[in-house]
């Protein structure tokens, strides 16, 4: 028996309950307007449940058992055992307890919790499908909406995700064993994240990339540190090369992945693709095969002609600065308004899109959003390059300071990577940062507060920093830009 159709109406509809919905509604809430949250899967979205969270306590884990298996320079002698079951739901118990406090918080704000899938059925209308049977679905009306959709994993040609052997990042964080071998395709900050994660549990990693490097669209010295320590790992890389095909090894013992040059990389000049397009196809064995060659929007289940939004050719929804579309009571927020992807600028945004709707005058701006690599080590930065900078037409001076010089990364055993300010050179106004090293996602966060505040780099080496910490290492790369560093040589 189908329930019958009921219209409710709403203030505020919000479609999608990830980091940019949720915020977005919450936030909604506290400006007292009636908001509505619609999630079909999972509150928290993929960002808590299937994607940042569990990935980061993955990598957490499994940094302990690889640095107490790697301690002996401190006196330390350990072989522990990976119980990767026992791993992964300690991983479920944290993702549990963050999505229970999502879904707390948006009660406590007095938003309104809906489960089910929207799709627009005119500009202010939105039919919500409820799954299970009798279930059915409503209608419900709206002044304005959020749309926070977010966006799934691309999949390639011939790797579908619904064959055993194929994962998306998805899927290989919810395995119970840990696979002897894996292909990682895509060189990208999820596929080497997962590479390394699976190579300290003891899993033999190829790693295949279209490209000439691994994390395209990051300098090469901030890339270099990552890649030697995966090599360092045992992952190996086969670079111009692209994934066509796998098949059920004969003997039954895992897939073989075959992959072929990339010639319409080397048309662009890259050397490594160049020797890939002289080269035979690979044939590559594994038990699994990882595809993480990036995301593409959640859009296409919208229906969003009926209500007059527009997206790209890639299906992203455009926006301007205040997170509206083209239809000015229409925002979308997050992944599927379109790059970066990143958890936090959707959260900015949704903020922002709240505050515009309660009437604030608020807009995005993303000069100072941090973006983070969890590899080993981390990478961090935040506003511009100094390439960027140069474009921009300033004039710039650079400070760097290296790990290796910090008593406490040496400490810590990890003192590979440096810290790097760019400045405006005649008032020294920072202008961006870029670390490569040990809590690089936690430093990055006081370069990004001077970009914000207009700080200079005279500002951030008079602030006296603890000793011994890692955070000296970002005053002495703004010492060593005004040429009085204390502990590395000036430029």
């Amino acid at each position: 028996m189908v329930v019958g159709d009921v219209t409710t109406g709403t203030d505020v509809l919000v479609i999608g309950a990830g980091p940019a919905g949720y915020v977005a509604a919450i936030r909604a809430g506290q400006l007292d307007l009636d908001v509505t949250l619609v999630e079909k899967d999972a509150y928290g979205g993929t960002c808590l449940n299937h994607g940042c969270i569990p990935s980061k306590a993955l990598i957490t884990a499994t940094d302990v058992a690889h640095d107490a298996r790697n301690a002996e320079a401190m006196g330390i002698h350990a072989d522990p055992a990976i119980d990767l079951a026992g791993m992964v739901s300690w991983k479920d118990d944290v993702v549990d307890q963050l999505t229970g406090g999502v879904e707390k918080l948006c009660k406590a704000n007095g938003v309104n919790l809906m489960e089910g899938m929207a799709t627009f059925a005119d500009e202010n209308t939105v039919r919500i499908s409820h799954d299970g049977e009798g279930q059915g679905s409503e209608t419900l009306e709206f002044e304005h909406a959020i749309v926070a959709t977010g966006s799934r994993p691309i999949e390639i040609p011939n790797f579908s995700y619904g064959d055993e052997p194929i994962l998306n990042s998805r899927q290989a964080l919810s395995l119970d064993s840990v696979p002897d071998s894996l292909v990682v395709v895509g060189a990208g900050y999820i596929g080497m994240e997962l590479a390394s994660v699976f190579a300290k549990l003891g899993t033999d990693v190829t790693v295949v990339e279209m490209l000439d490097e691994i994390l395209p669209g990051y300098d090469d010295d901030l890339k270099r540190p990552v890649k030697q320590h995966a090599k360092g790992l045992g992952i190996e890389f086969e670079f111009g090369y692209t994934a066509a095909e796998w098949h059920e090894r004969e003997d039954g013992d895992g897939v073989r992945v075959v992959a072929e040059p990339a010639p319409e990389v080397a048309a662009d000049g890259g050397a490594a693709a160049e020797e890939a397009e002289e080269a035979d196809t690979l044939d590559l064995d594994a038990e699994k095969v990882l595809v993480a060659v990036g995301r593409q929007p959640v859009s296409d289940t919208l229906d969003l002609g009926e209500a007059g939004v527009e997206t790209n050719d890639k299906g992203f929804i455009e926006t301007d600065s205040r997170a509206r579309t083209n239809v000015e009571h229409i925002f979308a927020v997050g992944d599927v308004a379109g790059e970066p992807m990143l958890a936090h600028k959707g959260s900015m945004e949704g903020e922002v899109a709240a505050e515009v709707i309660a009437g604030e005058p608020s807009a995005i701006d993303y000069q100072a959003m941090p973006a983070v690599v969890f590899t080993d080590p981390e990478i961090a930065t935040v506003g511009m390059s100094e390439t960027d900078a140069e474009d921009a037409g300033f004039d710039t001076v650079v400070g760097k300071f290296p790990f290796r010089a910090s008593g406490r990364a040496l400490t810590t055993g990890e003192s590979d990577g440096f810290v790097k300010i760019v400045a405006e050179e005649e008032e020294g106004y920072v202008l961006g940062a870029s670390i490569v090293g040990p809590e690089a996602s936690e430093l990055v966060g006081e370069l990004g507060l001077a970009i914000e505040l207009g700080a200079t780099l005279e500002d951030v080496a008079s602030t006296v920093h603890a000793h011994p910490t890692l955070s000296e290492s970002v005053m002495e790369a703004a010492e060593n830009a005004l040429g009085h560093a204390i502990h590395t040589l000036n430029r």
